[in-house]
C-alpha cells in the first residue's frame, strides 16, 4: 500500500504539471487560430483591452517600462510617464492579439494589416541588411516574406531568439517560414546568414536589444551608455552589404501599419565598430522620439552597466 501511494504520488506529482502545461499550449494555439480569422477590428479592440488590463497590474514589467521611460525622458513628469506607459501597454496588447494573424493568417490577411514603402528596389538582389527596430508592431521578416511572391522580392532571412518553451519554439519557426522565409538561430553559426546576404536575399536583423556583453560595446542611447551589439557593422563589412533601416509603426489613425525601408545609410559600415554602433543608436533614438509609445519599453535595455554599475531595474 505504501509503495502504491508513493508511485501514485510520484506519477501524479510529475505528470500533472506536464499535462496542464501541454493543455495550455494547445489552448493557446487554438486561441491564436481564432484570432487569425476574426475581423481585424475585433482583434485590435481585444488587444487594446488586454493591454489596458496588463497596464493596471502592478508587476516587474510595469516597473521596467516606467524605469526606461524615466531614464530616457527625465524631463517628463510622473503623470506624463504614466500616460505614455498606459498607451504603450495598450499597443503591446494589440500586437500580442495580432500575433494570431501574423503567425497563422494568410498572406492576404497579413498584407491587409500593413503597407510597405521602400526607398530601395528590393528586387535588385544587392547584398543588403535591413535593420528592423523593436517597435510593438508586426514582425518585419514575416511581412516581407508574405509579400515576396506577389512583388518579386527574394527570400527573407531573419535571426530568431530561442524560446524556453520548446513547444512554441518549434511552431513559431515553422509559422515564420510558412511563406518561404528562413529563420536563422541567433545562437548558431552565422555563416548561413552571410551566405544569404551574398546571394542577394533579404536579411532582417533587430539589434536594438541588450543581448549580453559578448561582441558588444557601451555607446550612448538617450545619453545613457548602453550595451549595444556590433554585429550589424561586422556582418556588413564581411558580406560587403549595404545597410538600410526598416521601421514599422502605426499610421497616424492607427488603422494599420506602415513599414518604411530607407535608403542605405551613407558610409556605413565605417572603419570603427564603436562609432558604427553609436551611429545606429542615434538613428534608433531619432525614430523612437517620433513614436514613443510604440517602442518596446518592456525590454531591460539598460540591464548591463559599464564599470560594474548597478542595474536600474
Amino acid at each position: 500500500m505504501m509503495l502504491n501511494r508513493s508511485l501514485a504520488k510520484a506519477f501524479f506529482g510529475i505528470t500533472k504539471p506536464i499535462l496542464i502545461k501541454a493543455a495550455l499550449n494547445y489552448v493557446s494555439v487554438g486561441f491564436l487560430a481564432l484570432l487569425s480569422v476574426l475581423p481585424y477590428r475585433l482583434v485590435v479592440l481585444f488587444g487594446y483591452g488586454l493591454g489596458a488590463v496588463a497596464a493596471r497590474i502592478p508587476g516587474k514589467r510595469n516597473r521596467v517600462v516606467k524605469t526606461n521611460l524615466r531614464l530616457c525622458f527625465p524631463q517628463l513628469s510622473n503623470s506624463e510617464i504614466d500616460v505614455i506607459a498606459y498607451d504603450h501597454w495598450k499597443l503591446l496588447g494589440r500586437s500580442i492579439a495580432e500575433r494570431g494573424i501574423i503567425w497563422l493568417g494568410s498572406a492576404q490577411a497579413v498584407s491587409k494589416m500593413i503597407e510597405v514603402r521602400s526607398a530601395v528596389d528590393l528586387r535588385d538582389q544587392k547584398p543588403r541588411i535591413l535593420v528592423n527596430m523593436h517597435f510593438t508592431g508586426i514582425e518585419g521578416s514575416i511581412v516581407i516574406s508574405a509579400l515576396a511572391a506577389e512583388r518579386g522580392w527574394p527570400r527573407t532571412s531573419g535571426l530568431f531568439q530561442r524560446m524556453k518553451n520548446s513547444f512554441f519554439n518549434e511552431r513559431i519557426i515553422r509559422w515564420r517560414n510558412r511563406f518561404g522565409g528562413n529563420a536563422i538561430d541567433r545562437q548558431g553559426n552565422l555563416l548561413p546568414l552571410i551566405r544569404e546576404i551574398r546571394k542577394g536575399n533579404l536579411i532582417i536583423i533587430a539589434p536594438d536589444l541588450d543581448l549580453g556583453l559578448r561582441d558588444s560595446v557601451f555607446v550612448p542611447f538617450f545619453g545613457i551608455p548602453t550595451n549595444t551589439i556590433t554585429a550589424v557593422s561586422r556582418l556588413a563589412l564581411i558580406a560587403q552589404a549595404e545597410v538600410c533601416m526598416m521601421v514599422t509603426t502605426l499610421l497616424p489613425d492607427r488603422s494599420r501599419y506602415c513599414c518604411v525601408i530607407s535608403k542605405p545609410i551613407d558610409g556605413f559600415p565605417g572603419d570603427d565598430v564603436i562609432a558604427d554602433a553609436a551611429r545606429l543608436n542615434a538613428i534608433y533614438e531619432a525614430e523612437v522620439r517620433q513614436h514613443i509609445a510604440e517602442y518596446y519599453w518592456v525590454h531591460k535595455r539598460f540591464k548591463n552597466r559599464p564599470d560594474g554599475q548597478a542595474s536600474p531595474y
